[in-house]
């Protein structure tokens, strides 16, 4: 990318503190490091977002998650690298990232409820959104 066009997170660290406050909260969620991870991945990739891309792949890596799981995620649909519970979190991802199209239809929020619990679907909800923010400050600010 460009040059950074604007330092928003000390023009306006209050509200960036907010977004690293739900980050931090999210940290102690039932959901797992590494889900919420897989998630931030997917929303950036989506969002087109390479700095979050890089980012959180190698968070990933770090943590464990083999590269053959990493490298498949866009076409997750179709790979068997994939657990229910993960696929039941990415339909909702792509459904929540891409709201305007979807509309976050019953289809992709339903299965949720095999696989989670209401506060755990909460917490993804929140993940996909303040994923989607970072991944719109960074792109929109030139990170």
């Amino acid at each position: 990318m460009s040059t950074l066009r604007l330092s928003y997170y000390t023009l306006s660290s209050e509200a960036y503190q907010g977004f690293a406050a739900t980050k931090k909260a999210l940290e102690k969620s039932t959901l797992g490091k590494a889900l919420i991870e897989l998630v931030y991945l997917r929303t950036s990739q989506i969002n087109g977002c390479s700095f979050c891309l890089e980012m959180h792949a190698k968070a990933l890596r770090k943590d464990g998650m083999p590269d053959h799981k990493i490298d498949s995620l866009a076409g997750w649909r179709v790979s068997s690298h994939y657990s229910a519970r993960e696929r039941a979190a990415l339909e909702w991802t792509e459904s929540v990232v891409a709201i305007d199209q979807t509309h976050a239809p019953d289809e992709a929020f339903d299965p949720l409820r095999e696989h989670f619990n209401d506060t755990e679907i909460a917490d993804l909800t929140f993940a996909i959104a303040l994923m989607s923010a970072f991944n719109r400050l960074a792109i929109g600010m030139r990170q």
